[in-house]
This record gives C-alpha cells, sequence and structure tokens, in this order.
C-alpha cells in the first residue's frame, strides 16, 4: 500500500494543514467504502475494508503530531517500531531536578509546589519545542539530511520522556 503522504496526495511533512488532512480523508473514504463494492462480490467488499482501514490509520497519524514524527522518522529509516532509545546524558541530567520536583509534589500537598513542577515540565516541552522547530523548517525547505533527522529522532525521544513525567503529574493533581 502506498505511504501515507502519497495516499493522501500531500506533500511529505512535519508540519500538515489538518483541514486537507480531513478533506483528503473524507475524499478517499467516500472512494473507497465498502458498500460501493457490493457488487465487486466479497474479495472487492474485503480489498475495499482493507484500503477503509489503511486510509483510516493514515489519518489518524497525519493528525496527530507525535504520530507523524513517528511515521515520517521511520519512513525515512532513523526510526525503527519498538526502537528502545539511549537519551543524551545531559537530557537525562536535566531530568533529574524535573523528577525531583514532581517527586516531591507528588507527597506533597502544596498545590504551589504540584504548580511548580507543571511549570518545570511545560518548559521543557517548550524548549523541545523551540529546538526543534528550525531543523523541521530546515526539512520542509529540503534539507532531508540523515544528521538532521537523527537529531529529530532525540527530540522525538525527550518528548516522549517528558509526555511520560506528564502523567505522572495529571494523577497527583487530579482530585
Amino acid at each position: 500500500m502506498n505511504n501515507y503522504f502519497e495516499l493522501f496526495s500531500i506533500k511529505e511533512s512535519f508540519t500538515q494543514d489538518a483541514a486537507l488532512v480531513k478533506k483528503k480523508f473524507y475524499e478517499l473514504s467516500r472512494q473507497f467504502h465498502p458498500d460501493r463494492f457490493v457488487s465487486g462480490g466479497t474479495k472487492a467488499i474485503e480489498e475495499a475494508e482493507k484500503m477503509s482501514a489503511h486510509i483510516n490509520l493514515a489519518f489518524q497519524t497525519l493528525k496527530d503530531e507525535d504520530a507523524l514524527m513517528s511515521y515520517l522518522l521511520k519512513l525515512r529509516g532513523v526510526l525503527e517500531a519498538e526502537e528502545k532509545f539511549n537519551l543524551s546524558p545531559s537530557f537525562l541530567m536535566e531530568m533529574m531536578d524535573l523528577n525531583e520536583a514532581v517527586s516531591e509534589a507528588e507527597m506533597s500537598d502544596d498545590k504551589a509546589q504540584k504548580q511548580i513542577a507543571n511549570a518545570c515540565l511545560q518548559q521543557h516541552f517548550s524548549s523541545i519545542k523551540k529546538e526543534m522547530q528550525p531543523i523541521i523548517d530546515a526539512y520542509e525547505k529540503g534539507d532531508h539530511s540523515k544528521g538532521n533527522l537523527l537529531l529529530l529522532k532525540e527530540f522525538f525521544f525527550q518528548k516522549k520522556y517528558l509526555l511520560r513525567v506528564q502523567e505522572r503529574i495529571i494523577k497527583f493533581a487530579l482530585p
């Protein structure tokens, strides 16, 4: 089957126009809806169902920033499915402070500590986004160098790490 960008007839990019992706999704969904293939028999219906499933998966991927990054990095051969990645030591050192703040907030009833932990987390998210943007911009302009893709891979795993920390914060922040 086609890759998702080819399937949707859109540019290979880390940033997608949500309205365009949605429009293409509806067009493809109508075109390959299994009900349109009833006269073709069971095999034609099964093929349409497979194509519909592929279209749905493509849509879910293209509309989600993190899933899109994962997909594109896999497509470019720098990320493997279920890959275990070693984050840089400098990032892990930064995370020690964040994890300490989160642990203190988890054990405390002080709302201010919880807000501090969340603010620190949001600062890290913002920092990653700011560092990624020039690399994404370069990719959009045609720089598909392996070095830049490997940097995006590092940022992708950093963000995944931060999302796990965010889950911890959400758990203790809920009343």
